[in-house]
């Protein structure tokens, strides 16, 4: 959808926060907490963000973006060059890191700008009295993104805030914190890696599916070696050779099968493929382990010798 640029709000001195409406539309396609939406920049480069605006609201689509002088250079871009007025194609919101609801217990563990899909989760369950809490945790409280809006959101007793140039340098303890946490619980965690995988590490006893977790960053592996395989189309039965210097998804789509895509490098979900045999080596940050056992994302995952893919 051609979006409008509505409002732009400075919100610490590296994110701004970008609000969207539709020109001609009083409602959008509903939104739920935890979603993100894509954004196609005039370059080509579609980048994801959470949605981090009111989840009961389908008039418009907030985003914050925080810039990265060091990174691809979409969000330095954006903060450059859209300001109210622009126009910018938005797509609709899809979600990989959904809010299981009911009346069990959640808490939220987030870092810096992974509070983005987490805050919508917070407003959705404190309208419905939900018990949560939520652990936040910024390099200092003047730069730590929607800090207001998770205070208005919630109640003081819920909200436990780390900064690490405060005078206590309190740091959150994830193994601590998930001790504390009674049986039936749903955490979530948005953040850097080494926050994410310290969650997952002290919940690796908990059943898979009470941990949910997402990632903004590919999983940096560096001991990870690529080599060839094999991939089998099962609607034509042609093999086609996948180098160790391609992915999957590059080489299909350079002999003329339209593949869906969007951040490839594994964190947004929109390659993702059913596999009918093979092992596969899954180099992702969306799938679970239940999705894993029949699909894998094109842009980033190998197999080992061969795999036939259900297209």
């Amino acid at each position: 959808m051609k979006m409008a640029v509505r409002d732009v709000r400075v919100v610490t001195d590296t994110v701004k926060l970008y609000t969207f409406r539709h020109p001609r539309r009083d409602h959008l396609p509903a939104p739920t907490p935890g979603a993100h939406v894509d954004v196609r920049l005039p370059a080509g480069q579609i980048r994801q963000y959470s949605l981090c605006g009111d989840p009961d609201d389908d008039t418009a689509y907030t985003i914050a973006v925080k810039r990265e002088d060091d990174g691809r250079g979409a969000s330095r871009w954006i903060h450059e060059n859209l300001r109210v007025g622009s126009i910018v194609p938005v797509s609709a919101p899809r979600n990989n890191f959904p809010l299981v609801e009911g009346p069990h217990r959640n808490v939220f563990i987030a870092g810096g700008i992974g509070i983005t899909p987490i805050l919508p989760m917070t407003m959705r369950l404190a309208r419905r009295n939900i018990p949560f809490e939520l652990h936040y945790c910024a390099h200092e409280a003047r730069n730590a993104p929607l800090l207001s809006a998770i205070r208005q959101a919630c109640d003081p007793r819920r909200l436990i805030t780390y900064f690490s140039d405060a005078p206590d340098r309190r740091r959150l303890d994830a193994e601590g914190t998930l001790k504390a946490v009674v049986p039936g619980t749903q955490v979530y965690c948005c953040g850097p890696q080494r926050l994410t995988q310290a969650v997952r590490a002290a919940a690796i006893n908990w059943p898979q599916s009470y941990v949910h977790s997402e990632v903004f960053k590919p999983t940096l592996d560096e001991n990870f070696v690529a080599e060839p395989f094999d991939v089998r189309l099962a609607s034509t039965g042609e093999v086609v050779r996948i180098p160790a210097n391609k992915s999957a998804l590059e080489v299909l789509r350079a002999r003329g099968v339209s593949l869906p895509s969007s951040c490839e490098f594994g964190v947004c979900g929109a390659c993702a493929c059913r596999y009918l045999d093979g092992t596969v080596i899954h180099r992702d940050s969306v799938l679970d382990i239940g999705e894993r056992q029949d699909r894998m994302m094109l842009c980033v995952s190998r197999a080992r010798t061969s795999v036939t893919l259900d297209i």
